[in-house]
């Protein structure tokens, strides 16, 4: 019988906040188990550090800004200045599933296209997340605070079983119960919005890491010298210009608060699989979109940079005689294109000629080594338009900003990326050899970045 798949994708989830990647503060232990027992990720990067296009190549498979028909053409979100939806002629794994006889369901955000919900990409039940104020009203409880801007506060009026993440939850295990009763093999999905900020987090994990105790992000003293002004300006534009880390660590204990508080769930749904009898033939995954800057370099959220705390995530999945306890794959990956491959293979379904990522139960398997480096892309948010594209390999991140300086990082002893050596001349080899690396990428995908102009940058 194919296999069932419980498939929980959340929002701005950094890959080093999991206590199973070596925070040395955050409790996981769910998140955690699934790491022990099955297989999780060292290099999974997100193929762009934005919501709905990276949502939209998790969908379709495809990289957001390839010519036709290598791209599925969403670059930004819907508040940016190119809100234009992604192409709904492309084949999805959603759609595949479906047709191959599975049933599905979903709860949580969306954010893939603003005219067209899970129903129209093959599920058959939706739970929205927008729903969950009306719940919270008819419970007699207040709306939720929003008196610290995008900085996050405690949710003092519910219990944690009242807030957002236990209501997708419970939404969650509903679709369960349900697809179990369906006689079919299943899909079900949870994208709930958390940890993406501002993080509202009732007690007690609003304040379960006290702020004195969290130590800076590698990356927290960076003065941005030798970087592009739109670093600068961006903290300009959230106004944190200056802020110690002091004042950063209460909405970093929040964040932490909150991985906490999403952890507690996930071990409700991987609770409710076992008490189905489930687990033994269910494929587990757990990732998100991308990354949150939450202080590090100080800045916020995860616009116009390509830094592993927005480019980097979590990647767990756990497959009981199929993947391996505690396999550590560190072939890189771009997790949101690969797991569209990964999730067909898995069901045994065939993958659509138009998709561009790996099948990662090889790596998981420990059958291959998988990518040597990886690439990504940024097109722009409500900020304004910015192109940047990044290669990044075990060692070395190039960052090609098209109309601003470039960056070159060497994260073995620079894992923070303070240090821009794109100018060293000592570095001028593995510049040459990043810039041409990057290159071959960018042609591989039919990049429109790559022109008559641009070109001479990258040669």
């Amino acid at each position: 019988m194919p296999p069932n798949i419980l498939f929980i994708f959340s929002d701005q989830h950094r890959y080093d906040c999991l206590g199973a990647h070596g925070h040395p503060l955050l409790a996981t232990p769910h998140l955690d188990r699934l790491a022990a027992e099955g297989a999780s990720f060292v290099h999974a990067f997100t193929p762009i550090p934005i919501c709905v296009p990276a949502r939209a190549s998790l969908l379709t498979g495809q990289w957001p800004a390839g010519r036709l028909p290598h791209g599925h053409q969403a670059l930004a979100n819907t508040d940016s200045e190119v809100p234009r939806p992604m192409r709904t002629d492309l084949p999805t794994f959603t759609q595949a599933l479906a047709d191959a006889g599975y049933w599905l369901g979903m709860a949580g955000k969306w954010q893939v296209h603003p005219d067209l919900g899970p129903l129209s990409f093959g599920f058959n039940d939706y739970r929205p997340e927008s729903a969950y104020p009306a719940w919270r009203a008819a419970q007699g409880l207040p709306p939720r605070p929003h008196s610290n801007a995008w900085f996050g506060e405690p949710d003092p009026a519910i219990a944690p079983s009242q807030s957002r993440l236990a209501w997708g939850a419970d939404a969650a295990i509903e679709l369960l119960g349900k697809a179990a009763d369906s006689g079919q093999p299943f899909f079900v999905r949870w994208d709930p919005s958390e940890p993406h900020l501002p993080n509202i987090v009732p007690e007690p994990y609003a304040s379960l890491y006290p702020p004195e105790q969290i130590l800076p992000w590698p990356g927290f003293n960076d003065p941005l010298e030798g970087k592009p002004f739109i670093q600068k300006k961006m903290r300009q534009s959230w106004q944190i210009e200056g802020w110690p880390w002091q004042r950063w660590a209460p909405t970093v204990a929040r964040y932490l608060g909150e991985i906490s508080l999403l952890d507690a769930q996930v071990g409700r749904l991987l609770a409710e699989l076992d008490r189905l009898g489930l687990a033994e033939n269910t494929l587990v995954v757990y990732s998100c979109d991308h990354g949150d800057l939450c202080g590090s370099h100080g800045m916020i959220d995860k616009h116009n940079v390509m830094y592993d705390d927005v480019l980097r995530v979590p990647l767990l999945m756990r497959w009981p005689g199929h993947i391996p306890a505690g396999a550590r794959p560190e072939g890189f990956t771009s997790h949101a294109i690969d797991l569209a491959s990964t999730l067909l293979s898995a069901a045994g379904v065939p993958i659509p000629a138009t998709f561009t990522g790996l099948n990662l139960l090889p790596q998981a398997q420990g059958l291959e080594s998988g990518r040597e480096d990886i690439f990504a892309s940024y097109h722009g948010s409500q900020f304004g338009l910015y192109s940047q594209r990044a290669l990044r390999d075990r060692r070395w991140k190039y960052v090609w900003n098209a109309t601003a300086e470039d960056e070159l990082y060497d994260l073995e002893g620079d894992p923070g990326e303070i240090h821009n050596r794109a100018g060293d001349p000592a570095c001028y080899a593995e510049l040459t050899r990043l810039r041409a690396r990057l290159l071959w990428w960018m042609e591989s995908i039919h990049d429109p970045l790559v022109n008559l102009w641009t070109r001479t940058q990258l040669q």
